[in-house]
């Protein structure tokens, strides 16, 4: 699978619960253990003028930052004990006496509440992700390796590193007219955004599959979007307005040297290929929500030539808009082409998807100005077809398929 950004948040603590632990057993009350053993060496081994036992409050301190509830109560009793064995050792005239014992006491009590809190938190933040898991997976579902007769691979990037899902969405739908393809980014940000993506996607899985035209699943999606505009207006939400942009690709089975393509105000996707690199004719099309503007239907359908091991990029605007310290946008066709030329198997759908995901992440060093998609599909072999199809998408036994990453 690809790597993926590191994210701050609920995914902190589970790599500290994951880097706390040997071989399955948890090692994180070792830092505490040394800590309370070192304070009661160190003042068992100085002078009387010196006595450092008071900072055995440092212990329940340090175990309620790594350890659970129960563990940081322990320690918390364990210090006060052993404040009490260490100063009753010294003669009367070198203990610290009643007011430190309060602070070592009064700091044991503090310290687990504290890592109740803390374990709350977790919680509650695990819970979070569990959903956000749940929503991504409703969004952008896994797809199976070679789905519809496609070599694919994806990634998906969020711009901001505690979500996991936002308005870019993309999806493949085998069915009895050929496989469709399509991708797209809502415009705005949070859960309407998701909530419109999910929106066009379940109408895209069912026109997809059962219209034997792609004009007729571009109008669907037309309809669907304003559709969904009606509903939030007249639940009174300030999205009324909200649009998409998106690329609608089929693949047609009567001719496989080619592809048809509707662009919905999305980039025209790029082609990559043993040839180089091209770009597909841009569309006049308006975006998902604004077609009624244009007065004359969805945007036509064209039907451009794709050759065998052709493989076509679609991205994102956070990939074309990623932009450098000098405010330059990232030169997606022109990298690529240099990348194709000193490396031809650039243009696999693995290969391809990490390095315009890694290229991209340089470019603008790792901070996106908006969330970014990269999808890379093209036809099996015919050859290939033959050995795995029983049926669309049966051959799934590669399950690191790029088309689950996210």
């Amino acid at each position: 699978m690809l790597d993926r950004l590191p994210r701050a948040g609920h995914e902190d603590a589970l790599r500290r619960h994951q880097l706390l632990r040997v071989r399955g057993r948890s090692v994180a009350w070792v830092a505490p253990f040394l800590l309370l053993l070192c304070i009661t060496f160190v003042d068992f081994n100085t002078t009387g003028e010196f006595r450092i036992i008071s900072w055995i409050v440092l212990v329940p301190g340090i175990a309620a930052a790594i350890c659970g509830v129960w563990g940081t109560a322990v320690f918390a009793v364990l210090a006060v004990v052993t404040y009490v064995v260490a100063d009753q050792a010294w003669p009367h005239q070198y203990q610290t006496g009643l007011p430190d014992f309060i602070l070592v006491a009064v700091g044991g009590i503090l310290a687990v509440l504290a890592c109740s809190v803390r374990v709350r938190g977790e919680r509650r933040m695990l819970h979070m992700r569990d959903v956000a898991e749940t929503t991504r997976r409703t969004v952008l579902r896994p797809l199976p390796a070679d789905w519809g007769g496609l070599e694919h691979a994806a990634v998906y990037l969020p711009s901001d590193v505690e979500a996991r899902v936002g308005g870019d969405f993309y999806d493949i739908q085998p069915g009895p007219h050929g496989t469709r393809v399509l991708i797209g980014d809502v415009q705005g940000k949070g859960l309407g955004a998701v909530e419109a993506a999910a929106a066009l996607l379940g109408t895209f899985r069912e026109a997809a599959y059962h219209e034997a035209d792609l004009a007729t699943v571009a109008d669907r999606l037309e309809t669907r979007m304003l559709r969904h505009r009606g509903h939030t207006t007249a639940l009174g939400r300030e999205d009324g307005d909200r649009f998409a942009t998106a690329a609608l690709i089929g693949f047609p089975e009567d001719d496989e040297g080619a592809v048809d393509v509707v662009l919905f105000g999305h980039d025209p996707p790029l082609v990559a290929g043993p040839a180089g690199v091209r770009q597909l004719p841009p569309g006049d099309g308006l975006p998902l929500g604004l077609g009624e503007l244009a007065g004359d239907g969805p945007p036509p359908v064209r039907r451009v030539p794709l050759a065998t091991g052709e493989t076509l990029l679609l991205t994102t605007d956070g990939v074309t808009e990623a932009r450098d310290g000098d405010g330059e946008f990232y030169p997606l066709a022109a990298d690529l082409a240099r990348a194709v030329a000193a490396e031809p198997r650039v243009t696999e759908p693995r290969r391809l998807v990490a390095f315009v995901r890694d290229r991209t992440l340089r470019h603008c060093a790792g901070r996106l100005a908006d969330d970014t998609t990269v999808f890379a599909v093209r036809r099996r072999a015919p050859e290939a077809r033959l050995c795995s199809r029983s049926g669309y998408g049966a051959d799934v036994s590669d399950r690191r398929g790029l088309g689950r990453e996210r």
